[in-house]
C-alpha cells in the first residue's frame, strides 16, 4: 500500500489536486466534511467525475448543499429554511479515506474517498464549528499583532522585539483515550475498579488482538503524516481470556494515543481523522471502540487533554514560543504566557458548557480518578524544576532544555468535546489575558496568579485562588473545594446556564464575532435537546431495568440484616419508579419536569436521581453478597 495517496497538502494549487487524483485512480469518491455545533461531521459520496469536472463549483460552494435541518445547526437552519452551501477548505490538508474491505478491480488498491473539510453557510453566513475556530483566530491574530506592536518590550520576552512579530502561530494537539472490548460481552466492574487501583494495566505490553490493532493505527496515522508519538494501555482493563479456539475473548482494556501538534484548525481537523481511523481499524480486528467520557460508572473515563500553545514569527523567519520565558531556570513563563492561563482560568465558567455539554462528560467530571473539576491551575514548585500536577484543571507544561515545548495543559476534555469550539473560545479568552498581561511584569503576574483568596487582585475575583500546587483532592475538602475554586456544575443544564450567568465573560468570548450569540445559543438549544432527549428515553429507562433487577431474593435463612437491606431497597425502589395516584416517583417527576421546560427543577432532580440509584445499586449488591 506504499503507492496510495493519503494527503493532498493544505493550499494546494487545483491543478496539483488535478494531477493527483487522475494519478489516483483508485480514489473514486470526494466527501465535504462541514462540522455542526455538536462536532459531528457530514459524510456523502460524490463520484469523483463530477469533482474534476466541477472543481471551481466545490470551491465556490455551489456544487453542494445540504438539509441544514438534519443537522445539529438548532435555531438557525429550519425545516422551513434548511438549505445550507458547502464551500470547500484548501487552507488545510485533505486526507483520503480508503475502504479495506472493497477493493477496485482495475488499479487492485482499496476503493478511496476525497475527504475535503468545508463549511456550512446558511443565509450567506458561515454557522458551522471549523469556521468559528478559522475566523476566531484571524480575530485573535489580528488583536494580538497591534498589541505587540503597541508593546515591544514584554516582561520574559526582553530577547526579541515583540514589535517585530509578522505572525502568529496557534498550535494544538489532543491525546486520545478511548476503551475497547470485545462486543455484547459483560464486564466486571468490580474486578476491574481493582486491577485500577492496583495499577495492574497502565503502560502494561498490549497482547493479541489488541497489540496488532494498536500497531495497525499507529501505522496507519503516521502514513497520514500525523506524527504518532506513542500508543499505550491507559490505566483502565482487565487481563482477557484465551477461548478454545486460541482466540482472545473478554477484551476490556483502554488505550490512549498522542501525535504531534499543529496549527490549531489542522489539530482539530486531525483529531477526526484519527478517531476514525481507530474506530475502524479496532473493528477489524473483532472489537468495539467506546469514546464516551464514562462508558462504565466506577471505572476511569476517557479524556482528551488539549494542550494550547502560541508561537510569534519574527521578521527573517525566525519562530519564538510566546509563552516562554527568556531565562527558563527563573520564569515559568513570559507575561504573553501568565495571561493565556489567567485568561482560561478567570472566564472558564463560559468555556465549561462547550467542553462538558452532554450527560456523559459531566458523568466523568467528578473528585477522583483525576477527573478535573476545580478551576485551578499548576505550574510547579519552582521554575528551575518542572512538575506535573494531574489533579488541576489546566496544567503548565515545560521541558528547561526546550523551550519550544511550553504549553498548556487542559485536562477536562473528551473525545467528544467539540475541539473546534472549545479552542475558539480558548484563545478567545487568551486574549483578553494577554491585553492585561503585556504591561505587567512577570513577578508581578505570578503574584496575581498565586494569590490566597480574600486577597484583592488586579485581574482576578477576590474571593477566589486559582493555583495550587497540592493535591486538590486529597489536600482540600470538598467545601474547601468549592469555596476557593468555585463548585463545578453536576448537570448540563447547570453549566449552559453559566452562559447567562456571566455576561461580562460571555461578553469576552464573543468579542471576535465569529463565536456569536447566535452560534452560541444554537449550540445551548442543541445540547440541551439532547440532554432531555436522553434522560427521558435512555438514562430513565435504564435505571428502571436497575431498580426491576433489584429483586426480592428467596432464600432458606433469612437475616434481620437481610430483612432490613431488603426493606430500605425496597423503599428506594418505590421511590424511584412506583406512581401512585397522591404521588408522582422521582422518575415521573423528572419526566414532566423536562416536558414542561422547568429545566432548573429537572436539573435537580437529574442529581438526585443519580444518588438514588447509586445507593439502590450499594446496598443491594451488599444484600446479594449477604445471601448464602
Amino acid at each position: 500500500m506504499e503507492d496510495l495517496l493519503y494527503v493532498i497538502p493544505a493550499n494546494s494549487s487545483k491543478e496539483d489536486i488535478l494531477s493527483a487524483l487522475k494519478a489516483h485512480p483508485e480514489i473514486k469518491f470526494v466527501s465535504l466534511v462541514g462540522i455542526d455545533l455538536a462536532g459531528n461531521d457530514t459524510d456523502e459520496k460524490i463520484p469523483m467525475g463530477i469533482f474534476l469536472k466541477d472543481i471551481d463549483d466545490f470551491y465556490a460552494g455551489t456544487a453542494v448543499q445540504t438539509d441544514g435541518s438534519s443537522v445539529v445547526l438548532t435555531g438557525i437552519a429550519t425545516l422551513n429554511n434548511a438549505k445550507v452551501d458547502m464551500p470547500i477548505d484548501p487552507s488545510v490538508n485533505w486526507f483520503i479515506d480508503y475502504n479495506y474491505e472493497f477493493f477496485d478491480e482495475e488499479t487492485e488498491k482499496p476503493v478511496g474517498t476525497l475527504r475535503i473539510p468545508a463549511f456550512l453557510i446558511h443565509e450567506g453566513k458561515r454557522v458551522d464549528s471549523r469556521a468559528v475556530l478559522k475566523d476566531t483566530l484571524a480575530f485573535v491574530k489580528k488583536e494580538l499583532l497591534g498589541l505587540f506592536k503597541k508593546h515591544p518590550s514584554i516582561s520574559g520576552l526582553e530577547h526579541i522585539n515583540a514589535a517585530e512579530i509578522e505572525d502568529i502561530q496557534f498550535t494544538s494537539a489532543t491525546e486520545l483515550e478511548f476503551w475497547v472490548k470485545t462486543p455484547l460481552e459483560e464486564v466486571d466492574i468490580e474486578e476491574m475498579s481493582a486491577s485500577q487501583v492496583m495499577q495492574e494495566q497502565y503502560w502494561q505490553r498490549t497482547h493479541g488482538a489488541v497489540r496488532t490493532a494498536l500497531e495497525h493505527v499507529v501505522l496507519r496515522v503516521n502514513a497520514y503524516g500525523l506524527g504518532v508519538e506513542m500508543g499505550h494501555k491507559e490505566v483502565g482493563g482487565l487481563k482477557a481470556q484465551i477461548d478454545e479456539s486460541g482466540n482472545m475473548t473478554h477484551v476490556c482494556e483502554q488505550i490512549e494515543l498522542d501525535w504531534k501538534y499543529a496549527d490549531a484548525l489542522q489539530a482539530a481537523d486531525n483529531e477526526l481523522l484519527v478517531r476514525t481511523i481507530v474506530r475502524e481499524i479496532f473493528r477489524e480486528n473483532g472489537m468495539e471502540v467506546s469514546f464516551k467520557a464514562k462508558p462504565m460508572i466506577g471505572l476511569a473515563g476517557n479524556g482528551e487533554h488539549t494542550h494550547i500553545g502560541m508561537a510569534g514569527v519574527l521578521k527573517g523567519g525566525k519562530v519564538v514560543n510566546l509563552f516562554s520565558p527568556k531565562e527558563m531556570t527563573k520564569d515559568f513563563m513570559s507575561a504573553v504566557g501568565y495571561g493565556a492561563i489567567m485568561g482560561l482560568l478567570k472566564h472558564y465558567e463560559v468555556i465549561n458548557p462547550f467542553v462538558s455539554a452532554t450527560n456523559d462528560s459531566l458523568n466523568r467530571l467528578k473528585p477522583g480518578f483525576e477527573a478535573p473539576v476545580c478551576i485551578v491551575t499548576s505550574l510547579g514548585h519552582s521554575p528551575a524544576v518542572p512538575s506535573r500536577n494531574r489533579t488541576i484543571l489546566a496544567g503548565l507544561v515545560r521541558d528547561i532544555q526546550n523551550p519550544y515545548a511550553t504549553r498548556f495543559e487542559l485536562r477536562a476534555c473528551n473525545p467528544y468535546t467539540n475541539t473546534y469550539i472549545v479552542l475558539a473560545a480558548i484563545y478567545s479568552v487568551v486574549l483578553d489575558g494577554v491585553r492585561v498581561a503585556v504591561t505587567k511584569t512577570t513577578g508581578e503576574l505570578c503574584a496575581e496568579l498565586s494569590k490566597e483568596a480574600g486577597a484583592e487582585g488586579f485581574y482576578f475575583e477576590k474571593e477566589r485562588a486559582y493555583r495550587s500546587e497540592d493535591d486538590v483532592f486529597e489536600d482540600y475538602t470538598e467545601e474547601e473545594r468549592n469555596r476557593l475554586f468555585g463548585a463545578p456544575p453536576a448537570t448540563v443544564w447547570e453549566n449552559v446556564s453559566n452562559l447567562g450567568n456571566y455576561p461580562e465573560k460571555r461578553t469576552v468570548i464573543t468579542a471576535g464575532g465569529a463565536l456569536s450569540d447566535q452560534i452560541i445559543e444554537a449550540f445551548v438549544g442543541g445540547a440541551l435537546l439532547r440532554w432531555k432527549t436522553e434522560i427521558i428515553r435512555r438514562i430513565i429507562p435504564e435505571n428502571r431495568d436497575i431498580v426491576r433487577k433489584a429483586k426480592e431474593i428467596q432464600a432458606s435463612f433469612v437475616t434481620d440484616q437481610d430483612s432490613y437491606n431488603w426493606n430500605k431497597i425496597n423503599g428506594i425502589r418505590t421511590y424511584l419508579a412506583k406512581d401512585s395516584i397522591d404521588e408522582k416517583s422521582l422518575f415521573t417527576l423528572l419526566i414532566n419536569a423536562l416536558n414542561e421546560g422547568d429545566y432548573a427543577t429537572a436539573s435537580g432532580l437529574q442529581v438526585e436521581m443519580y444518588d438514588k440509584v447509586e445507593e439502590l445499586k450499594t446496598l443491594y449488591d451488599a444484600y446479594h453478597k449477604n445471601m448464602i
